[in-house]
């Protein structure tokens, strides 16, 4: 499978060693950067293109890393046609994969220990959006709000 990876100082490390695992774990990896530590970067800058990657490379998934993962969650989330979720756990990206069909998840480098965030990656790429019924009428009211802005109808 393509990922895209971008995430900035805070989770330098932890991306490093997700792009060498799912390297070596058979995945096409796009790193997005940054590529060198840089103490005074900008998450915007790498996760907004690994993102904005994702939307425009169908099928494809995508992680983004800072130092808690919510401002690169944020930032992913405000790319049309993106769903992205945070995961600190292999279980929530399991989830997120599951109930949400996301397409990104977001990690936090102060919070995730590397081998958590391997597995969590892991989890992600190898789990599958369920198609239960519930879960498709869910994503499909938050979809058409994104395209149109109305709101689902009350019950």
């Amino acid at each position: 499978m393509r990922v895209h990876i971008g995430g900035d100082h805070a989770a330098y490390e932890l991306q490093r060693a997700l792009v060498t695992h799912l390297q070596q774990s058979g995945h096409e990896v796009i790193d997005h950067g940054p590529l060198d530590y840089d103490a005074q970067d900008d998450y915007p800058v790498y996760v907004l293109r690994a993102a904005v990657a994702v939307a425009e490379d169908i099928g494809s998934r995508g992680i983004v890393l800072g130092g808690s993962g919510n401002g690169e969650l944020i930032a992913a989330n405000k790319v049309p046609g993106v769903r992205a979720a945070y995961a600190s756990s292999p279980e929530l990206a399991m989830l997120a994969r599951q109930h949400n069909d996301a397409h990104v998840i977001a990690m936090g480098g102060r919070f995730v220990d590397v081998p958590t965030g391997l597995a969590t990656a892991d989890a992600f790429l190898a789990t599958d959006f369920s198609g239960d019924e519930r879960h498709a009428r869910r994503l499909a009211m938050v979809t058409d709000f994104e395209l149109d802005g109305d709101l689902p109808p009350l019950p």
